[in-house]
């Protein structure tokens, strides 16, 4: 991209920079320290000039938005065209709770829902299981069986507006509760959009919600991803996931590396089922974290895009360009949030968000200030979503596609990013690939270990947390907090009973007998079958128990 001749004079202007005007600087004013790092601990040089990315080949490597390779992003016009979906998390205590802040957030601006689960639903555990005792609706919205599900959703246009569900050992059965809720409502499957998590092989790295083992596991989100293509065309059946990754303590180049390598082991799962790759990769979606390194960030999401491009085209041979494009969601880095002086949450939350604006992210999701303490407030979630409509409206960031491109610095570091992550791959391929690699411990250990780095530099004060390690004071918090009572448990359980007084016992019996035979086999598809059982009102412990007898529980090896 740059003349030799050009570079060479680049080359000695930048030496005689270095021994002149530099050094004089220094002298008056030495630096800081003496190594400048990332967040994820990467170093940093001074300054970038066009030396930094003389091998780039702007066609093949940068090129324009809306184009293979997508760097630039995967709409020609980006968001001159359309904003991202704006998508707050949300779910607590009862459906009809959540239901309520739903309509709250909607009124308010959001333009997509995204759902929370508490603790037992994500374990495939009814509200009323003894194991599921103190955990009612804290840390997400409690979904036991359909009348959940219909009071979750009731009045909310699930055929206008889209919903992420964060789920995914269960994330079969809540789609079917979705699915048959909306057609109750006289609203066609074909006209349901939104995405599901169901991310497993992530689950094993890193969030540890796993309950079956790894074969059985990646049948079920195969299941899901074969119905999808076939039954809901508008569908993300899987939303790849880097967030939980890099919450656990990975590195930006980890979570880049982990999350792609996940996505390239679900589309080998989909081939190897017969799916052909341009009818079930259009659906396939991300999950990113948005941390607190400004251009870290925005060259994670850049090399990502080029990454999967390359690998869609190139090495599975996908025709159709929509197979080639990344589109993802972003959520701002919960793990970054204090509990210390906690309205620095919000300036934190506002870089990380426009650093997913930047990066071209499709949706996002931005933290609340209090959630270092708990359940956002309504307060706390009106700021964190007037903070993405300030970017929108007022930043200015909008108004141009991809407005870093282009900078010496962001193409140097989205290059060193590829490379980076191709090199994981290659680590992971000798070992095996992603399954072998998750059994040995490879991913567990490498993200321990960065996470392990990370807090012994805020401990010895090489990396600063403002209001943690430095800049304290003493405060008196005031910080309203949204509790959830025992009530609302009592109601539940109640609601439950009713449930299963009233339903047909006899046909939810069949039901479940018809999920156990089906699992027994290897190759029908169980979506059909979960929504005739949620349609019976089976609970989503009892199909759950239904799959933990025939493929057991995994427990996971100790790593040392």
């Amino acid at each position: 991209m740059f003349d030799k001749k050009e570079l060479e004079e680049i080359r000695q202007a930048k030496e005689r920079w270095e021994e002149t005007t530099l050094q004089k600087t220094l002298a008056r004013a030495p630096e800081r320290r003496d190594k400048f790092i990332t967040t994820s601990s990467e170093e940093i040089d001074r300054l970038y000039t066009p030396l930094d990315i003389a091998e780039i080949d702007y066609d093949r490597d940068i090129g324009l938005p809306g184009e293979y390779p997508f760097t630039r992003g995967i709409h020609a016009n980006m968001y001159r065209g359309r904003l991202w979906t704006m998508r707050m998390f949300a779910g607590f205590g009862k459906a009809e709770e959540t239901n309520a802040r739903f309509k709250y957030l909607l009124e308010h601006g959001e333009t997509g829902l995204s759902t929370a689960f508490d603790l037992p639903t994500l374990y495939g555990l009814d509200t009323d299981d003894p194991r599921a005792a103190g955990e009612f609706g804290k840390c997400g919205v409690a979904v036991s069986s359909l009348a959940d599900m219909e009071l979750l959703f009731d009045g909310i246009p699930v055929d206008q507006v889209t919903t992420s569900m964060t789920i995914n050992s269960p994330a079969a059965i809540i789609w079917a509760m979705y699915i048959a809720a909306a057609e109750k409502r006289g609203i066609p499957r074909a006209k349901l959009g939104g995405t599901l998590q169901n991310d497993i092989l992530k689950e094993y790295m890193a969030q540890k919600e796993f309950i079956f083992p790894p074969e059985p596991s990646m049948r079920l989100v195969v299941d899901t991803m074969e119905f999808g293509t076939q039954e809901l065309p508008l569908w993300n059946t899987i939303s790849i996931s880097g967030y939980h990754i890099r919450e656990a303590g990975s590195t930006a180049v980890q979570e880049l590396a982990f999350t792609l390598a996940d996505g390239m082991e679900y589309v080998r799962w989909g081939l190897k089922r017969g799916l052909e790759i341009d009818e079930f990769a259009p659906r396939l979606s991300f999950f990113f974290n948005a941390h607190n390194d400004f251009f870290e960030e925005i060259a994670k999401y850049r090399a990502a895009r080029r990454i999967w491009a390359k690998w869609m085209r190139e090495d599975v041979g996908a025709q159709n360009p929509r197979s080639w494009l990344m589109r993802f969601h972003t959520q701002t880095a919960g793990v970054s949030l204090t509990a210390q002086q906690p309205m620095n949450n919000v300036a934190r939350v506002a870089l990380q968000a426009l650093a997913a604006v930047l990066g071209g992210t499709q949706s996002l999701h931005t933290n609340s200030l209090d959630e270092a303490w708990a359940l956002p407030s309504e307060q706390a979630a009106t700021i964190a979503l007037r903070t993405q409509q300030i970017i929108a409206n007022e930043s200015g960031v909008a108004n141009t596609v991809d407005p870093l491109g282009g900078s010496y610095f962001l193409e140097a570091l989205t290059n060193k990013m590829e490379q980076e992550a191709n090199d994981y791959f290659e680590k992971i391929e000798k070992i095996g690939g992603v399954v072998p690699a998750l059994e040995k411990g490879f991913f567990q250990r490498e993200i321990a270990e960065s996470a392990a780095r990370y807090q012994t530099e805020i401990e010895k004060r090489d990396r600063i947390i403002v209001g943690v390690n430095d800049y304290l004071v003493q405060e008196d918090l005031k910080v309203p907090l949204l509790h959830v009572d025992e009530a609302g448990a009592r109601h539940q359980r109640d609601r439950l009973n009713k449930i299963r007084r009233e339903r047909d016992g006899a046909r939810v019996e069949a039901a479940l007998d018809a999920i156990r035979e089906a699992a027994k086999s290897e190759r029908q598809n169980l979506m059909p079958l979960f929504i005739d059982a949620v349609n019976e009102y089976a609970t989503l412990g009892e199909i759950m128990d239904v799959l933990r007898k025939v493929w057991g529980e995994y427990r996971e090896p100790v790593i040392v």
